[in-house]
């Protein structure tokens, strides 16, 4: 039986006075890869950063259990330790800290200080990645997202869960503003991170990713709260009729 990693009980979360999310029942087990659908405004983007614990949003009803624990009390820094990873729709630039130094300072942080690896298997892990996802190397020196494409700014996303290797792995509209061809190589990219330790929330508008990366389960959120759940077929059927049938009959029922 998979072990459950992270469990989510009727989660209420607000934005000052304005409630965004209003009772989500979620549970993600090891091994397993979630897709998080629902059209613009949903509450999707609200989800994952209250997950990571951002300040600006306030759990105000209901809790988040991670490896059992709950986390709702704990910082964003201290969830990171734990084994979470957050890619970001929007990743923000640090300039003057370069790609490599940053990636070498956050897997220290995740070991405590310590040094995980040897600064020779250090290259090697990067190189791997920089492969895999298709980086110009010259990307290690550049400054984090400072002057990057949206294209670069997603695969540095996705070059960081390679290098960190997080438990828990939440990915928020990675694939937006992507080619096809870019699109083909994050998918890559989030695949080879699959396995039986580790669990993937990605959070998406459209199904053409889950063409690359087949969830295990598909929940579609509209209105704050998950309204439906279902497997890869489901999110096929979002993809031909669009949301505003599910929108319709919730209104009517």
């Amino acid at each position: 039986m998979a072990e459950r990693l992270l469990e989510i009980r009727d989660l209420h979360v607000a934005v000052g006075e304005t409630e965004i999310i209003r009772g989500i029942d979620l549970t993600v087990d090891r091994g397993t890869v979630h897709a998080l659908m629902g059209p613009n405004g949903s509450g999707k983007s609200t989800l994952s950063l209250a997950l990571m614990g951002h300040p600006k949003y306030t759990v105000t009803q209901g809790d988040i259990l991670y490896k059992g624990r709950s986390i709702k009390d704990l910082g964003p820094d201290e969830r990171s330790l734990l084994g979470m990873f957050l890619g970001f729709q929007y990743p923000s630039a640090i300039p003057g800290v370069s790609v490599a130094n940053f990636l070498r300072n956050a897997l220290m942080a995740r070991h405590k200080g310590g040094p995980p690896l040897t600064p020779a298997a250090f290259k090697k892990l990067l190189d791997d990645a920089i492969r895999r996802l298709k980086m110009d190397p010259a990307v290690l020196g550049r400054y984090v997202n400072d002057g990057f494409s949206g294209g670069e700014k997603k695969r540095l996303e996705i070059l960081q869960a390679l290098v960190l290797q997080p438990e828990l792995e939440i990915l928020d509209e990675t694939d937006s503003g992507l080619d096809i061809d870019a699109l083909r190589i994050i998918a890559e990219g989030i695949n080879a991170q699959r396995g039986p330790e580790r669990a993937i929330v990605l959070i998406t508008h459209y199904q053409r990713i889950l063409n690359y990366l087949r969830p295990d389960v598909v929940h579609v959120m509209v209105r704050g709260k998950i309204v439906k759940q279902g497997g890869p077929e489901l999110a096929q059927e979002l993809e031909a009729k669009g949301y505003d049938p599910l929108i319709k009959e919730l209104v009517e029922a």
